[in-house]
């Protein structure tokens, strides 16, 4: 299973992201199931611009069973907004405290984001244990 972030959303949806080709070759050798998060959703659309082909192609993505949704529900948002906190600088936007708390909830460590400054840094809650993200493509 594999988390999916903003990025890679935007890059895929949008031809002329700088990102694209890479991230079309990385989803096409990508076997294992996608999930991503109500807020990196948002974040992605707000992006590729609303009404625009590449939010319609998105849209499409999602509703056609590219990519399952995972939840926040009241627990997994009082955690959201913990990690929020604890990387205050710089700061962790709510996209991506919803992919670590899916990570946690989903036990899982995949991620596949363009973000590689920050998910570096981020850290996967496991009992006692933190565990470092695993970015795809890297």
């Amino acid at each position: 299973m594999i988390l999916v972030d903003t990025g890679p959303f935007v890059a895929l949806f949008d031809p002329q992201d700088a990102e694209h080709a890479r991230c079309k070759d990385i989803l096409r050798s990508t076997r294992e199931a996608l999930f991503t998060t109500i807020p990196v959703l948002t974040k992605a659309f707000h992006l590729l611009t609303p009404n625009s082909r590449g939010a319609d192609c998105l849209r499409d993505f999602v509703l056609d069973g590219g990519v399952s949704l995972w939840f926040l529900d009241q627990a997994a948002t009082t955690r959201a907004f913990e990690l929020m906190e604890q990387y205050g600088d710089p700061p962790m936007d709510l996209a991506d405290a919803s992919v670590i708390v899916a990570a946690e909830s989903l036990r899982t460590t995949k991620v596949f984001t363009l973000d590689l400054a920050d998910f570096q840094r981020y850290r996967i809650r496991r009992g006692h244990r933190h565990i470092k993200v695993e970015i795809l493509g890297q």
